[in-house]
């Protein structure tokens, strides 16, 4: 198998073996390929060896990159969004994972609703309150949604979230943890059409950890595609 074969079937195994440990379907975890910076063969080659689902940070080259690949992929928005790019991404992603603030959901409801159909989101808290990352914080995650469920073209699914850096894996838990823990509030809430089933956590140094506190998606791309 080429290189990314190989990477990818040892992600999975990794994934396979976390959830295991903690008591999960492995197949309630799926797994984003971080494809950023990487050409169009790469994201090919891992098309090739299996993987479907795809996440990308910026909405250019998104676009370019979607327009390239000839293999049936889905693609993902995982990056910081402005609301004046929200059009270029209608139709082309399957979910918006960075949702942080009231406008640009409802930039997201308006641009979906051009087309007749409706966006999945996940609304991106910042729980470690770092002040170089987006994401609301942890107390206003509750009324951001509660506001996000009343537009019509966008379904809110879960949460993301983006722990600081750890050399070591588990430090980050506890904010895995805590962005399980406010699902479970925010989901107590009963909002009218917020299913709040998805939660994106963990990169390749500290998946396996945010698989054990309840991740659905983990966003991987270093331990697929090397260093960038």
């Amino acid at each position: 198998m080429p290189p990314i074969a190989d990477h990818l079937a040892a992600v999975h195994e990794r994934i396979r073996k976390a959830a295991e440990w903690a008591g999960r379907d492995p197949v309630a975890v799926r797994l984003v390929a971080v494809s950023k910076t990487r050409p169009a063969t790469d994201i090919e080659a891992a098309a090739q060896a299996g993987q479907c689902l795809f996440g990308e940070n910026y909405v250019q080259e998104l676009v370019a990159k979607a327009a390239a690949v000839q293999q049936p992929v889905e693609w993902h928005y995982i990056g910081h969004l402005q609301s004046n790019k929200v059009r270029q991404l209608a139709g082309l992603v399957s979910m918006i994972h960075s949702v942080d603030r009231l406008s640009l959901a409802e930039e997201i409801s308006r641009q979906w609703g051009r087309l007749g159909s409706s966006c999945d989101v996940l609304v991106q808290v910042n729980v470690a309150e770092e002040t170089t990352k987006s994401g609301t914080s942890t107390e206003e995650a509750l009324t951001l949604v509660s506001q996000m469920a009343t537009l019509p073209h966008l379904r809110v699914r879960g949460l993301m979230t983006m722990p600081p850096f750890f050399d070591d894996p588990e430090a980050a838990r506890p904010y895995f943890r805590q962005l399980r823990q406010l699902a479970e509030t925010i989901r107590a809430a009963a909002f009218p059409g917020v299913a709040l089933d998805e939660l994106s956590m963990g990169m390749s140094g500290d998946f396996e950890v945010a698989i054990e506190e309840g991740a659905t998606l983990v966003r991987v791309g270093t331990a697929i595609f090397g260093e960038r």
